[in-house]
């Protein structure tokens, strides 16, 4: 791929590892996850306009009120998935592709990729961004994400971009004996917390942890 297409060059290069460097030292410590984040050029994935701010440790607009997330809570919430490295995700199901910067980085660490996003224009973004990438083991779906993907299931790993009140339904239907769920959970109108489900014979554990901030979990597509 050509990075000068995207006006960063090989400046790209020196600044996803200086974005590696603060993630380490923000606490994130599966070496897996900061090298899959350091192998994906996150300028490709970002508004022309905003491309000089890609590898900065920040959420940035996508438009159709939609964000790509913040490194860090990228790489925080895939941690937890692989718990800190001592699992696999298998296979994933990502809801809430957005242009596809999370599902190139699951793609880096997971058997297979289901991605599935509501808004048919981000889609496409996303779709012609993984191309440029050539992650063929990173499938897309234009598709409700609170319906998860019957079709492709069970999950080893769902990973859910977006915040809702309670967790849905279809999605712990979805995950496999042994499988993680995260998703951010709303409480309130302002307040969000990463919240971790794991599958047991058992039935479902959770646990709670980061404060974060993310766009609503909306049903339907457009």
């Amino acid at each position: 791929m050509n990075t000068q297409v995207h006006g960063i060059g090989m400046t790209s290069q020196r600044t996803r590892v200086r974005m590696v460097e603060r993630l380490r030292a923000s606490g994130i410590r599966d070496e897996k996850v900061l090298a899959a984040i350091g192998a994906i050029p996150r300028h490709v994935f970002v508004e022309p306009a905003l491309a000089h701010r890609a590898y900065e440790d920040t959420a940035l607009p996508l438009g159709f009120q939609q964000t790509i997330s913040q490194p860090y809570v990228v790489a925080r919430m895939i941690e937890l998935l692989r718990d800190g490295g001592q699992r696999e995700l298998g296979k994933t199901l990502e809801i809430g592709a957005g242009c596809g910067y999370q599902a190139a980085v699951l793609g880096m660490l997971s058997k297979q990729v289901y991605a599935v996003e509501r808004i048919a224009p981000l889609l496409a973004k996303a779709r012609q961004n993984l191309r440029e990438l050539r992650l063929t083991q990173v499938r897309l779906k234009h598709a409700d994400g609170m319906l998860g993907l019957p079709e492709a299931a069970p999950f080893d790993t769902i990973i859910v971009a977006a915040a809702a009140a309670r967790i849905p339904q279809a999605l712990l239907q979805q995950l496999a004996p042994g499988g993680r769920l995260i998703l951010p959970l709303a409480s309130g109108n302002t307040d969000q917390v990463l919240s971790l489900i794991e599958r047991s014979a058992q039935g479902f554990v959770e646990t709670r942890y980061d404060a974060v901030r993310f766009v609503p979990l909306l049903p339907g597509t457009e």
